[in-house]
């Protein structure tokens, strides 16, 4: 097989990860969260005590902290270590979630980080998901996907993934979160959240994981038989 690069982009909570970490894992090819990039970033940051909203001490964190991703073969997942220390599951706590947008907001941060994610994709296939592979980090991508899903099925979804993670969350108040994440994402001056020009949509919100995975794959198996 050829080198594929195929981005997944979404909103969040459209179920970009999983369908990207299990497409990966049906292809046979590395999967890249990239999102949790910036959640370690965000982590670092909350841990040293540096204002969300300030940019420039956001790229010092970001240029300083050493983050490490482990590609598992097995299960296709990201293993994230933060100078040293194993923060698969804590990048996904509450503090986080309700941060993470801010940080990637700031452009010196985003070009830092997105700098990453291109050599990343660099050195050879992968499925990469987030808000702008298709548009600014992998622009060259074979294929290009945008999951979109409602605002009350992707609460319902994050509130499960965090209640199995151990958190007490309020469906409504998860609701507000996401529509203002969605603002965020979708208004800001670097990189904003949008559909490439040539990427498909897929409405993940009346399928299960399967259907959905099955249906990014016709669409790719449709376009390129030996993959």
């Amino acid at each position: 097989m050829l080198r594929v690069k195929i981005a997944i982009d979404g909103p969040a909570g459209a179920g970009k990860s999983t369908i990207a970490r299990l497409l990966a894992k049906r292809l046979g090819l590395r999967y890249l969260d990239t999102g949790a990039m910036y959640r370690a970033l965000t982590l670092a940051a909350l841990q040293r005590g540096v204002p969300c909203s300030d940019e420039e001490a956001l790229l010092r964190v970001a240029t300083s902290m050493d983050l490490k991703i482990v590609f598992e073969q097995e299960t296709k997942s990201n293993l994230i270590y933060l100078d040293g220390e194993d923060v698969t599951f804590l990048i996904r706590q509450p503090e986080v979630n309700a941060n993470v947008s801010l940080v990637s907001s700031h452009k010196k941060v985003r070009d830092f980080i997105a700098a990453l994610q291109k050599e990343i994709g660099r050195q050879g296939s992968i499925v990469m998901d987030g808000r702008d592979i298709g548009t600014v980090v992998m622009p060259d991508a074979n294929w290009k996907i945008f999951l979109q899903a409602s605002v009350g099925e992707r609460a319902r979804r994050r509130m499960r993934e965090m209640q199995r993670n151990g958190h007490d969350v309020d469906i409504l108040e998860l609701e507000e979160q996401i529509r203002q994440r969605d603002h965020l994402d979708s208004t800001r001056e670097n990189s904003p959240l949008r559909k490439a020009e040539d990427a498909i949509e897929v409405d993940t919100t009346h399928l299960s994981i399967e259907d959905v995975v099955d249906k990014v794959l016709a669409i790719i198996r449709g376009a390129d038989r030996d993959v």
